[in-house]
């Protein structure tokens, strides 16, 4: 695709990102409105990111390496290079709940909607980082999963290669027991890159959901921390070895 056809697609998956949250609006408030019902609306979630991704005709190839129990809680943590990354994880399966930055929170109506339904965390704050892990320890006991992204935010300067994580998520999984579900989005950086410009390129993309981490299984917190973002890393660098040369990466159409 021309620089100009990737503009105009970009206008386009703007338009049906913004349209499709208009139509499902009212679903989401009545969710919201209704607390026992706030797990339907984390359905309409997931119902929303698949229908959105193949409106946008950019097809999603999800690998499950293990065996995800169905009503189990997992805590899913995902590299996070890109803004397509938080719809991209709709894609997990059973009732997540998100953690976001809590500038999610100015954002008009979306804004309302992920405060409600998910939890948006201000890291600047030691205060907003207690309650969110207070929230999310909460959400688990309910039986809920939990989606994170471990580097705190977009962070790297260098895709595919990561930033440290942070502890959070792993102090959480050690004390609740919950498993955890490494999980690799191999060219969001690509189709999406984190620039002043952003640019959509119409390309197949791909996410590996890894084998369960069982925290029992490590001695540290670290242990747990180290081996999550290895399992991550690994995978990255193989689907963009020689740090993602273009002629290794699927074509973008």
């Amino acid at each position: 695709m021309t620089k100009w056809s990737n503009r105009f697609y970009t206008y386009y998956v703007v338009v049906a990102f913004v349209l499709t949250f208009a139509i499902l609006f009212p679903l989401f408030l009545c969710c919201i409105w209704v607390p026992s019902w706030n797990k339907y609306g984390r359905k309409i979630n997931q119902f929303w990111a698949k229908g959105f991704f193949s409106l946008i005709f950019l097809p999603v190839k999800v690998e499950v390496e293990g065996v995800l129990e169905k009503g189990k809680s997992y805590i899913f943590l995902a590299n996070h290079f890109s803004y397509l990354d938080v719809a991209m994880m709709g894609f997990v399966p059973g009732d997540a709940v998100f953690v976001g930055k809590a500038s999610i929170r100015k954002v008009p109506f979306f804004g309302y909607y992920f405060k409600n339904l998910h939890i948006a965390v201000d890291r600047g704050r030691v205060k907003s980082r207690a309650e969110t892990m207070r929230r999310a320890g909460l959400a688990l006991d309910r039986g809920s999963s939990m989606v994170l992204f471990p580097e705190g935010g977009i962070y790297t300067q260098n895709p595919p290669f990561m930033v440290p994580f942070k502890n959070g998520a792993f102090r959480l999984a050690i004390e609740k027991q919950i498993p955890i579900i490494p999980v690799t989005l191999s060219y969001n950086h690509v189709i999406l890159a984190d620039q002043k410009e952003l640019i959509l390129k119409r390309m197949p993309a791909k996410m590996v959901l890894h084998q369960a981490l069982h925290p029992a299984a490590f001695s540290t917190e670290e242990q747990l921390k180290d081996r999550c973002f290895e399992v991550i890393q690994e995978q990255l660098s193989k689907d963009n070895p020689a740090t993602s040369t273009s002629q290794n990466l699927p074509n973008p159409s």
